[in-house]
């Protein structure tokens, strides 16, 4: 499979793709004689894998180090678990700070609606 059809195929640009191979968020994929991504199927679980990575906000470092821990075998399926479990704990951290900030915001949406019915804005300074 080409880079344009394996963009086409996950929405992704050229360099978004040739971005994660460069840094080694997905192993080196194997070329034609003449030089040309050839990309099968073992690099496109790779390629879900890290977007489904990326969109659930796994660092790239992460993800990275992912890789590199995949390619050396079995042999580091508690350091691949450590890994995983560390990226989770970053991505409940990054969560919360959404859910404060649409508390906040709600709150404001809920004031601007009453005020819209009532002509007046009522702050109590408390969100």
């Amino acid at each position: 499979m080409t880079i344009k059809e394996v963009c086409k195929r996950y929405n992704i640009t050229p360099d978004t793709l040739r971005y994660y191979e460069r840094v080694g968020v997905i192993p080196e994929v194997k070329r034609t004689a003449g030089g040309i991504r050839n990309y099968e199927e073992e690099d496109l679980r790779w390629i879900e894998h890290a977007i489904c990575m990326r969109e659930a906000g796994v660092p790239v470092d992460i993800l990275i180090e992912y890789v590199k821990l995949c390619r050396q075998g079995d042999d580091t399926f508690e350091a691949r678990s450590d890994l995983l479990k560390k990226a989770r704990v970053e991505i409940l951290e990054a969560r919360k700070k959404y859910d404060d900030a649409l508390k906040k915001l709600d709150y404001k949406i809920q004031k601007y609606d009453e005020a819209v019915k009532t002509g007046h804005l009522d702050w109590d300074c408390k969100k």
